[in-house]
């Protein structure tokens, strides 16, 4: 049998998260799916699945697998995709994912400049402060601010993000101002309600403190903590880009200086490298760049280090 097929088979069983699934997503029969797996299970000699009536899971060999088919697949598509590198247009829709706050402050910066150079392109950007389901959401691109990806998922890094703790100078003549990382402990500070009791860490010259932080204020989209923390309800810890113009016009104060919070990485999260559409890869590509050279993005990180 085919192994680009089966590796492809493989790929669409573990990203659907079942075989009846990549059956569907492939137009594929049931049986056709279950033969090609067992193939790529024959042919790497081990049991690539655990397979129970609720879900799938990867073994190790799995594992390994999975990585391996998705090489092989990505060099299949390069060398299918070399009529993209010619001089027609690129066209067609694509939908995007983002934070509220990530897409104001920076990705609608870089998808403007992306369509006035290709303007027979159009792009819908979904703003959802929840980690979506690419294939239940129709996303083709998700972009990503966190330090706990999923292994599963593919993703191509773009940058870092820097963070800053801040607040309203009527908080901080109300309520003193921190000196130290564990100061926080003791003041209100702003949270993401998905996190609970919250842990900011700091470093500092190799030293490394995490600190336990809570407040009467919590909400799940960093732009209402941000509002909250302008209206002087607590001390936020924000992305640079978001609270850097709050910071430049005095409405908020950074704090800590001397201290760096946790860098978070930007990612673009995509479901295949197979036969992924020219305008797909041109906007990967794209972004990479501009998040390594774009004077706005870069005029964020040198005020911040």
């Amino acid at each position: 049998m085919d192994r680009i097929t089966a590796a492809q088979v493989f790929v669409a069983i573990v990203e659907r998260g079942s075989m009846v699934s990549a059956a569907e997503s492939l137009n594929m029969s049931r049986a056709m799916v279950t033969r090609y797996l067992s193939e790529m299970e024959k042919w790497s000699g081990a049991r690539l699945l655990h397979r129970s009536t609720r879900k799938l899971s990867l073994t190790d060999a799995g594992e390994n697998t999975l990585a391996r088919c998705r090489k092989m697949l990505s060099v299949a598509a390069e060398m299918g995709s070399v009529a993209d590198t010619g001089n027609e247009a690129l066209r067609g829709l694509l939908r995007l994912s983002c934070s509220p706050s990530f897409g104001q402050g920076a990705v609608v910066i870089a998808v403007s400049e992306f369509l006035r150079r290709h303007p027979q392109v159009s792009i819908d950007l979904q703003l959802e402060s929840r980690a979506i389901n690419l294939v239940e959401d129709r996303i083709d691109l998700a972009l990503r601010i966190t330090n706990d990806l999923d292994p599963n998922l593919i993703a191509r890094p773009l940058a870092l993000c820097p963070s800053v703790v801040c607040a309203s100078p009527a908080y901080l003549a109300a309520q003193g101002t921190p000196q130290h990382p564990q100061d926080l402990a003791v003041h209100n500070c702003l949270t993401y309600t998905w996190f609970g009791k919250s842990l900011w860490q700091f470093e500092r010259q190799g030293e490394q403190v995490a600190i336990p932080v809570s407040g009467n204020l919590s909400a799940n989209e960093s732009l209402v903590l941000l509002t909250g923390a302008v209206e002087g309800a607590g001390i936020v810890m924000q992305p640079y880009y978001s609270a850097a113009p709050l910071i430049a016009s005095g409405q908020l104060v950074a704090l800590l200086s001397e201290w760096q919070p946790q860098e978070m990485g930007i990612y673009a999260i995509y479901m295949s490298r197979r036969q992924m559409p020219a305008a797909l890869r041109a906007l990967l590509d794209f972004l990479v760049e501009w998040f390594k050279s774009h004077p706005r993005w870069l005029s964020l990180k040198d005020e911040k280090h």
